[in-house]
């Protein structure tokens, strides 16, 4: 769906349909330690172009809402983490970089056994 800024994004979902005005970032939603999302974070919003970056199935995104200089500013803040390798993914634009180096995806049945 659009977002305000004009951008596709899986995350937002918007109904003006018969007087109905519901807004709402699903990203930021199922955080409850974020203040609340509003319209006009679209705009800098970086996870449009995540997703857009990255089509990765294992990419799963995290985001909260945070003030900036002294509390006046807010914006999304989004980490990302690998569903396949259960890492952390520093760059979400870039991907896993445990999966995405090899094209290999690591398994739990991977892992060597120690000495016996």
């Amino acid at each position: 769906m659009k977002t305000p800024a004009g951008k596709e994004c899986d995350f937002y979902y918007a109904d003006f349909h018969r007087g109905r005005n519901v807004q709402v970032c699903r990203l930021i939603e199922r955080n409850p330690d974020s203040p609340p999302w509003k319209p006009h974070l679209c705009r800098t919003c970086p996870v449009p172009d995540i997703l857009r970056a990255n089509q990765s199935e294992t990419l799963k995104l995290d985001g909260k809402v945070v003030k900036k200089f002294f509390g006046f500013k807010e914006q999304v803040q989004v980490e990302g983490w690998c569903s396949a390798c259960f890492s952390a993914v520093p760059d979400p634009m870039v991907g896993c970089p445990n999966c995405g180096r090899s094209g290999h995806r690591p398994s739990i049945f991977d892992l060597e056994e120690g000495p016996e």
